[in-house]
C-alpha cells in the first residue's frame, strides 16, 4: 500500500511548521505533495519534523514534496501557459508516478479559462504515461461538476471579479480531467460527502483533488479529507489523504 497526502500549507507555512508537521505525522504518508510551499527553510523544517528522507521545493515557487524514502526521480515542468509549475515524482521502488498540481487561483470566468489551459498543458505532459499507473493530485482551485458553489461566501474582495467576468462561472477544469479518462478518487469513495477542503474555519468548497486513470480506479483503497481538529489551525486547507494498492 502507498499513502499519498496532498496539502496546501498556506503562504509558505510561516509560523505554523510545527502544526503542519503534526498533521502530516498523524497521517503517516509515504509522499506529501505541498502547495504554497514558497519558503525553503519552512519546507526543510517540516521535513525534519516528519522524519522524511527527501524533500524538494523552489524558493518563491508553489510546489514541493516530502518523501518517506529517497525518490527515483523528480522534476518540475512549467508550460508556457501556466503560472505554476507541475511537479513529477517517481517514488523509489514503487510502480507509480505522481504529478503535483497547483492551478491558478481566484474564482472567476477568466481564471477558470486559464485553469483549463494549464490543465490541458499538464495532460499533454502526462500523455506518455497514460497507460501506466499515475496520480494527479493537488489544489486545482476549482469546483467539480455537481458540487455546490455559493458565491455569496466568497471574500468581499473576490466577489466583484465574478461579476466583472460575467457573473457566472462555467466549471470546466475538473470535467476536462474526467473527460481525459480519470476518476475523482474522493468522489468515488464518498458519493454523498461534499468533501469541502476550504476554508478550515468554515469549510464550504472543495478545491483539493486526487485523480487516477479510470483503468486503475480499483487501486484506490481509500481517499479522505483530513478533518482532524489540529488541521484547522495548521492551514486554511484541509489535506486529502489517499491509499493506493501498488
Amino acid at each position: 500500500m502507498f499513502r499519498l497526502l496532498t496539502y496546501n500549507i498556506l503562504r509558505g507555512g510561516h509560523g505554523r511548521t510545527s502544526a503542519i508537521a503534526a498533521v502530516i505525522n498523524a497521517c503517516a504518508p509515504d509522499l506529501v505533495l505541498l502547495q504554497e510551499a514558497t519558503d525553503l527553510g519552512n519546507v526543510e523544517r517540516i521535513a525534519e519534523a516528519t522524519g522524511m528522507a527527501e524533500w524538494r521545493a523552489f524558493d518563491k515557487q508553489s510546489l514541493g514534496f516530502l518523501s518517506r524514502r529517497p525518490v527515483a526521480s523528480c522534476g518540475w515542468v512549467r508550460p508556457r501557459v501556466s503560472r505554476h509549475a507541475f511537479v513529477e515524482v517517481v517514488p523509489e521502488g514503487e510502480r507509480l508516478r505522481v504529478f503535483g498540481v497547483h492551478l491558478s487561483a481566484v474564482h472567476a470566468a477568466w481564471t477558470e479559462h486559464r485553469r483549463v489551459m494549464e490543465l490541458r498543458a499538464l495532460l499533454r505532459s502526462v500523455a506518455r504515461h497514460q497507460d501506466g499507473f499515475h496520480v494527479l493530485a493537488g489544489d486545482f482551485n476549482t469546483v467539480a461538476p455537481g458540487d455546490l458553489f455559493d458565491s455569496g461566501r466568497l471574500p468581499m474582495r473576490v466577489r466583484p471579479l465574478v461579476w466583472l467576468s460575467g457573473g457566472r462561472i462555467r466549471w470546466r477544469t475538473v470535467q476536462t480531467v474526467l473527460d481525459a479518462g480519470y476518476v475523482d478518487g474522493f468522489r468515488q469513495a464518498h458519493p454523498d460527502d461534499p468533501g469541502h477542503t476550504l476554508p478550515t474555519s468554515h469549510p464550504h468548497v472543495r478545491l483539493d483533488y486526487v485523480f487516477v486513470p479510470t483503468s486503475h480506479q480499483a487501486r484506490i483503497a481509500a481517499c479522505n479529507v483530513v478533518r482532524d481538529p489540529a488541521a484547522v489551525a495548521a492551514s486554511d486547507h484541509f489535506p486529502v489523504l489517499a491509499d493506493f494498492d501498488v
